[in-house]
């Protein structure tokens, strides 16, 4: 069964670190564009950043670029959403998920951790 677990959330004060990790048991990880989202309370599930199946190109959201980075490590099935000086806004569950190339559809996606940032 394919699971997608996230970790690494919790508490935090404005403008402090942390880092988000996703572990996939996808036996071909790296065939995979890998994505964040975050969803607040009573709001839509938003992108946050999008990482290439090499890890050599990256995109983010307009509202975390510059703060957040996004990586993987395709020998570990593992991936990473750095997260610098974070703001109260950015209060929300944290969603990992694998997108398909072909159909560019998403075919997975974690059952998300929560990340609270306190002003």
């Amino acid at each position: 069964q394919v699971q997608l677990v996230e970790s690494g959330g919790g508490y935090v004060q404005a403008g402090g670190s942390l880092r988000l990790s996703c572990a996939a048991s996808l036996r071909t990880f790296s065939m995979y564009t890998m994505d964040w989202f975050r969803q607040a309370p009573g709001k839509e599930r938003d992108f946050v950043a999008s990482i290439s199946r090499s890890g050599s190109s990256a995109s983010y959201a307009d509202s975390v670029k510059g703060r957040f980075t996004i990586s993987r490590d395709n020998a570990k099935n593992m991936l990473y959403l750095q997260m610098n000086n974070r703001k109260p806004a950015d209060t929300a569950g944290y969603y990992c998920a694998a997108r398909d190339e072909a159909s560019r559809a998403y075919v997975y996606w974690g059952q998300g951790t929560q990340v609270t940032v306190s002003s």
